[in-house]
């Protein structure tokens, strides 16, 4: 809980009211765990996965 509280007070979330701040990390740790997500699928079915740009 140290750990967020220094990161809220060296942000621009300092002296922002307490659901905006829980409203703006949760959202944040939503996204960051969405990409991370993709990122393993990615990295372990990359061989797999075919992509082709054409018309």
């Amino acid at each position: 809980m140290d750990v967020l509280n220094t990161i809220i007070e060296n942000s621009s979330l300092n002296g922002m009211p307490k659901w905006y701040q829980a409203l703006t990390l949760s959202l944040f740790i939503f996204i960051a765990s969405i990409v991370m997500t993709t990122y393993y699928f990615l990295v372990t079915n990359g061989s797999d996965m075919i992509i082709r740009f054409s018309y």
